[in-house]
């Protein structure tokens, strides 16, 4: 077996962003290892580091040298390689020195185009240290960096300027360069703490994140550096009487920010309270990383919690320093909420004239004019408050030109709601504008009032179709407005709201909406959109764990809306845990199969259907008028699970029928009366779903 050792490999750098630091570790340690198995190295189990100034992956164990490649080249054909008298030509003679081998060396091998003359020796494998920086480049190269940097005078790029690389096979250091810096086995650690700027001497790749932590004060797994960050945060909120505000991003984003964390805790003037904590806590979050505290009745207190990357001797120091950065972001947003609320939302109409929705599709004040007439219509048509619908629909994206969503996008439709409020536009309203960006990602929760979705279900159609009829569909790379977002969150606010809205009359009302002008084309856009939001709702089932099969046996029923099809598919589900659904779905594709090669005949609806002589076919017959007469009204009513209930009772006729029963008689009328029966229970299944397509 091929000795093995643990590689390391650090590239050290200056500040690496801090939001993409988990994202560039991941992808080092995924494309590194791949690599490394490609070249036949046989790497083990790896585990990736990154601080603010490093990334790094060690992997357990590594060939130290390629393994022996049997190889095989084939040359020209025999006839071609002798003579009539068997003498070599120069082809033989060519293909031997190609090879680096004598005529002797050669052999014959029989392949699919005759005897041809071949040589099979063994490519000795290439040691490890020789492929290394090659390989760690290619790595690099590879990782999801939009922008790449040059420093200094050479043409080497990278996020950040390379200042030092670590490259250990074992305790030797891999010879050469990486990214234009010599390999070798000297780490750098905290800039302030241990003995900073003093280079660490790594003995072998295990010393790695011991040696960083005790001389260097540098915690190099990002995990554990995130715990300590997240434990460190919630003792001091819990010190103060409060739990800390921390979400998942922010804590990526923090630990990605120090090597060496310590939680301080601040405090700020109560009178920012008055601020929509909202707007407070984006301004903690988003511009000094901090993470504001609630106290215990949920309310926001005057108090944050800043992650330090130092352990400071005077700890009241670097807290005064904290408080005197964090006031005047907050006078700032205190300026803003002042500022904004001495103009109505309804006065900043006309403001949205001025902004550009789409160059083929008007201003933010024409897109506003279409929304309030959507969600009218939709309000009037779902039994929802009209008025309220319009007045939000016309004023939801008056935010967009406040100067707090100026400076926080992240707040539009949620300081809308806030300054409705102050309007005095009503309570539904202010909702409703909060609101009708939700969800705005997966797993975020709906809107939850009445009109509220029906304004977010207005802004996602008018969004829809719109950019389908100015620009067409986004491509693969693509997708500036956020179209398979929307169209998510449109089959969402349908489904899971319990809107019975036909998705083909919502395109067409959308449509209708849309300004007339060249390169507009509503009417083509209404088609291009049901099909783009078929394959989200496809998608949408897959990952609610439902099989494809059972999709397409409720897309081939045509639901007249998506809670429509909602309530098929869970129907369908549960009829495919029956015991006799695979006996009757094996049933349609036999009679779907029969009736396709078989002459048309007319159709005849389930109730009026008749039979021949044959009691099989006679039972068939009066099973699907008893069972039809129960079921239609259910699948009328929508109890599409119930429906399927009854008509699974036809199982022991059917499997009879087609025991005792020739389809294909010569008699006409015979013929014709037996496939008007299949052809009736094949339609009596498939006004719910088509059971084709299961499997069976």
């Amino acid at each position: 077996m091929a000795e093995r050792r643990p590689l390391l490999i650090e590239i050290g750098t200056e500040e690496l962003p801090p939001r993409a630091l988990r994202r560039l570790m991941d992808a080092l340690h995924r494309e590194l290892v791949e690599e490394l198995a490609q070249a036949r190295l046989e790497p083990g189990e790896a585990r990736a580091f990154a601080t603010p100034r490093r990334l790094a992956v060690r992997v357990d164990a590594l060939a130290v040298r390629q393994a022996d490649e049997p190889i095989e080249r084939l040359g020209p054909k025999v006839e071609a390689a002798y003579d009539a008298a068997g003498a070599p030509t120069k082809a033989a003679e060519g293909f031997a020195r190609s090879c680096g081998v004598g005529l002797e060396a050669l052999e014959v091998a029989e392949t699919d185009k005759g005897q041809r003359l071949a040589w099979r020796g063994v490519q000795p494998g290439e040691a490890a240290t020789g492929l290394l920086p090659g390989l760690v480049e290619a790595a690099l190269e590879r990782l999801p960096i939009p922008k790449r940097m040059r420093w200094g005078s050479g043409e080497v790029v990278f996020v950040r300027p390379v200042h030092w690389v670590v490259a250990l096979l074992g305790d030797a250091v891999v010879p050469g360069e990486i990214l234009g810096i010599p390999c070798g086995r000297t780490t750098y650690g905290h800039r302030f703490h241990g003995d900073a700027g003093a280079g660490i001497e790594l003995g072998g790749p295990y010393d790695y994140e011991g040696r960083l932590h005790d001389a260097g004060c540098v915690v190099a797994d990002f995990d554990e550096r995130r715990r300590r960050v997240e434990a460190g945060i919630h003792r001091e909120a819990a010190a103060a009487g409060g739990t800390a505000v921390a979400d998942d991003a922010l804590l990526d984003e923090v630990t990605g920010l120090v090597e060496w964390p310590v939680a301080i805790s601040g405090s700020f003037d109560r009178r920012f309270l008055e601020i929509p904590e909202e707007a407070l806590i984006a301004s903690m979050q988003g511009h000094q990383r901090c993470f504001p505290v609630r106290g215990e009745a949920g309310a926001l207190e005057p108090r944050f919690i800043a992650v330090a990357n130092i352990e400071s001797r005077r700890p009241e120091e670097v807290r005064r320093g904290n408080e005197r950065v964090i006031r005047p972001r907050l006078a700032d947003a205190e300026f803003f909420w002042q500022q904004d609320r001495r103009r109505s939302l309804a006065a900043r109409l006309e403001a949205l004239e001025e902004v550009v929705f789409h160059r083929r599709l008007g201003s933010l004040r024409a897109r506003s004019e279409r929304l309030s007439a959507l969600a009218g219509e939709l309000a009037r048509r779902l039994g929802v408050d009209e008025t309220a619908a319009r007045r939000a629909g016309l004023l939801a994206k008056c935010d967009l030109v406040t100067e707090m969503v100026d400076e926080f996008p992240e707040l539009q439709g949620i300081m809308g709601g806030h300054y409705a409020a102050q309007d005095g536009e009503g309570e539904a309203v202010a909702a409703a504008i909060r609101e009708h960006y939700r969800p705005a990602f997966a797993g975020d929760e709906l809107p939850g009032t009445a009109v509220g979705q029906v304004v977010a279900i207005a802004d996602r159609i008018d969004m829809l179709v719109g950019i389908f009829a100015a620009d067409g569909p986004p491509s693969a790379e693509k997708d500036p407005f956020g179209l398979r977002r929307a169209a998510i969150g449109l089959l969402r606010c349908l489904i899971e709201a319990g809107h019975a809205i036909d998705l083909r009359a919502l395109a067409q009302l959308a449509a209708a909406q849309l300004p007339e002008g060249e390169g507009v084309d509503p009417q083509g856009a209404q088609e291009q959109v049901l099909g783009f939001c078929h394959e989200r709702l496809r998608g949408y089932y897959l990952d609610s764990g439902y099989a494809p099969e059972l999709f397409e046996a409720v897309a081939a029923a045509s639901p007249s809306s998506p809670l429509d099809a909602q309530r098929r598919m869970q129907a369908c589900a549960a009829f495919w845990q029956r015991p006799e659904a695979q006996t009757l779905a094996g049933a349609h594709k036999r009679i779907r199969n029969i009736l396709r090669r078989a002459e048309a005949v007319a159709p005849v609806a389930p109730e009026a259907v008749e039979s021949g002589p044959e009691p099989a076919e006679q039972a068939l017959a009066e099973a699907l008028r008893r069972q039809w007469g129960q079921a239609q009204p259910l699948i009328e009513a929508g109890d599409y699970a119930a429906a399927l209930g009854h008509l699974a009772e036809l199982h022991t006729a059917v499997d009879r029928f087609f025991d005792e029963v020739r389809v294909m008689v010569d008699d006409p009328a015979l013929h014709r009366r037996r496939l008007q029966l299949l052809g009736a229970v094949r339609d009596a299944f498939s006004s719910v779903v088509d059971l084709a397509y299961l499997p069976g």
